[in-house]
């Protein structure tokens, strides 16, 4: 029994403009689990990391860009290195940040991070803050 899901164009917009601004074919991803399994913030989501990208193939723009998962995600690619299919739920999660926010205004700044905190700070997860944060 073959089960279809008819996307309307709005939806295939909005799936379009997240793989465009991601780089990513959402479409690749079969919902095995593992990014969902490995995320090390998983237990802080709302939803998981493999239900972020569902919503994207289903179109579920509002569902989507509400969901606080996208804030939450610490850009780390232990959802890609876990991936089968090598998806980058990372550049999904701000590629929907950027969509929900398209007027770019300016959260957050190398200035803003107190001197103890950036020296104590991995400088991987600084450059993650300032590229979800600043734009």
């Amino acid at each position: 029994m073959k089960i279809s899901i008819k996307i309307g164009a709005d939806e295939k917009k909005f799936i379009d403009r997240v793989s465009e601004l991601s780089g990513k074919n959402v479409y690749s991803c079969y919902q095995c689990g593992r990014c969902s399994a490995g995320c090390p913030f998983a237990f802080d989501m709302d939803i998981l990391p493999n239900q972020i990208i569902r919503l994207v193939q289903m179109g579920l723009a509002e569902e989507a860009l509400s969901c606080e998962a996208i804030n939450v995600c610490a850009s780390c690619f232990t959802c890609q290195s876990r991936c089968p299919k090598g998806i980058d739920i990372a550049s999904v999660a701000e590629a929907l940040r950027q969509l929900r926010d398209p007027q770019e205004k300016d959260f957050f700044g190398p200035d803003d991070v107190p001197r103890e905190l950036a020296d104590e700070l991995p400088q991987q997860a600084l450059v993650a803050l300032f590229r979800k944060l600043s734009k």
